[in-house]
C-alpha cells in the first residue's frame, strides 16, 4: 500500500519541475498542468500589495484555472516571490536580465515569499505562505560571468536567476528559512494538511 490515500493524483498547476520532483519524492501521485495565465498582468493588477499577497493571489488564480477544466478535481497551484526592499522581482527573460538581477542582489538580503493553494471546483481547500530570507554575498565580474556560463539556460527558469539545489547556492553567504519553500512549495505544512484529511497515510 501506497502513502497517498486519495482516490485521484494531485493535479499540479504548474510546468515546476522542482515542485513535482518534491512532490513525487514525497510519494504523491501528480498529474501536471500549467496554467496558462499573464502572471505579469495579475501583479500588475496587484498594485502596491505586500509580496506575500501576491505570491498567493498568484497561486491561487494557477489553481482556479485548472480546477475550471477538471471538476472535483484537487489542484495545487503554487507560486514564488522575490523582494528586495520593496521591489519585487520576475524570472529574466534572458542572461543579460539575469545579470542585472544577480547585480541587484549581490551582497544584500532579499526574500522570497512562496505560496501554495489547493482548490476543488470553487472551493480554496487550503492555502500557506511561507518566508525565507537569504543573504547573497559580494561576489567578482569573473565570478558572475563564470556563474551565468556555468548555469547557463537555467538562469531564467527561476526569479532572482539562480536555483540553490546548484550550482547557485556559491552566491550565498546566510539562508534563513524552510528549504522546500525556498524551492517554491511550502511542502511540510501542504503534507501536514493531506494527513489532517486521510488522504495521506499518518
Amino acid at each position: 500500500m501506497g502513502l497517498w490515500l486519495h482516490g485521484s493524483p494531485l493535479v499540479l498547476a504548474s510546468g515546476s519541475t522542482v515542485r513535482r520532483a518534491m512532490l513525487e519524492a514525497a510519494r504523491i501521485p501528480v498529474e501536471p498542468l500549467a496554467a496558462e495565465l499573464d502572471e505579469r498582468a495579475i501583479e500588475a493588477q496587484a498594485g502596491n500589495a505586500e509580496p506575500n499577497a501576491v505570491a498567493a493571489l498568484l497561486a491561487r488564480e494557477k489553481a482556479r484555472k485548472v480546477a475550471a477544466k477538471l471538476p472535483g478535481r484537487v489542484v495545487l497551484g503554487a507560486d514564488q516571490i522575490l523582494a528586495l526592499q520593496g521591489r519585487r522581482f520576475a524570472k529574466p527573460r534572458d542572461r543579460a536580465g539575469a545579470r542585472e538581477q544577480l547585480l541587484a542582489l549581490s551582497g544584500r538580503t532579499h526574500e522570497l515569499h512562496c505560496a501554495a493553494m489547493l482548490v476543488r471546483d470553487d472551493s480554496v481547500l487550503f492555502e500557506a505562505v511561507d518566508r525565507a530570507r537569504l543573504t547573497m554575498r559580494a561576489f567578482s565580474a569573473p565570478f558572475l560571468e563564470s556563474y551565468l556560463d556555468l548555469a547557463g539556460p537555467a538562469v531564467t527558469a527561476s526569479v532572482g536567476g539562480y536555483q540553490v539545489e546548484g550550482p547557485g547556492i556559491q552566491l550565498f553567504e546566510c539562508i534563513e528559512g524552510d528549504h522546500f519553500a525556498i524551492l517554491g512549495l511550502p511542502l511540510l505544512a501542504l503534507l501536514a494538511f493531506f494527513r489532517r484529511e486521510g488522504w495521506l497515510a499518518a
